[in-house]
C-alpha cells in the first residue's frame, strides 16, 4: 500500500491520501474530546501524542497536530497506523451515519441555488485542501457555512469564506448579501 500526502493550507494540517476507499459517502469530522467511538480509525490516530483532528473523506484522511508537533515525528506513525487499518480491512466507521449537508424539507430557489454552487464549485477545491464545507442555512440574504477538516481554523479560512465564496454567491445569486461561519 502506497500513501501519499499533500501539504494543505494549513500549517497545522497534512491530508493523507491511501489510494482506497476511506468513506463511500459524506464526511466525518473529529476534533480532540469528541467522542470517537464510532470510529476505529479515529481512535487510533488520536493515540498518536500530538493529534488533535481527524477528518475523514471519500478518499483521504486530514490529521491536525499541534503547532508545537513536527510532522517530521508525526508522518511515520499516522503512516503505520493508516497502512495497518486499511490492509487489515478494518471499518473506518462502525455506522453508516457520516455528517451530510442537513436536509432541508422544502429548499426555495435561492437554498437550491446556493446549494448546487456550494457542491458544484465548492466543495471540489475545498476538498483539494484536505477540507469540507457543510451549508447550515439561510436567513435574511445571509448564508452559513461551516468548514471541516483542514480548513476548520486553517489561517486563510475567513478570506476564503469572505473574499471567495462569498463573492461568488453574491455575483450569481443577488438575494445573497453575507457569508458568516458557524462552528
Amino acid at each position: 500500500m502506497f500513501i501519499q500526502t499533500e501539504a494543505t493550507p494549513n500549517p497545522a494540517t497534512m491530508k493523507f491520501i491511501p489510494g482506497v476507499k476511506v468513506l463511500t459517502s459524506g464526511t466525518a469530522d473529529f476534533r480532540e474530546g469528541d467522542d470517537t467511538e464510532r470510529s476505529p480509525l479515529a481512535q487510533r490516530l488520536f493515540q498518536i501524542d500530538g493529534v488533535v483532528g481527524v477528518f475523514l473523506a471519500g478518499d483521504f484522511i486530514s490529521v491536525t497536530k499541534i503547532e508545537s508537533q513536527d510532522w517530521h515525528a508525526l508522518k511515520p506513525p499516522v503512516f503505520g497506523i493508516l497502512m495497518e487499518h486499511f490492509s487489515a480491512g478494518r471499518p473506518v466507521l462502525l455506522s453508516d451515519a457520516v455528517a451530510e449537508p442537513q436536509p432541508w424539507e422544502e429548499d426555495s430557489e435561492v437554498v437550491a441555488q446556493i446549494k448546487d454552487l456550494l457542491e458544484t464549485r465548492v466543495r471540489p477545491a475545498v476538498a483539494q485542501d484536505g477540507g469540507d464545507i457543510v451549508f447550515h442555512g439561510f436567513d435574511r440574504g445571509i448564508v452559513y457555512l461551516q468548514m471541516q477538516g483542514a480548513c476548520a481554523g486553517c489561517p486563510s479560512s475567513t478570506a476564503t469564506l469572505k473574499m471567495g465564496i462569498e463573492n461568488m454567491l453574491k455575483h450569481y445569486i443577488p438575494e445573497v448579501v453575507e457569508v458568516r461561519p458557524t462552528l
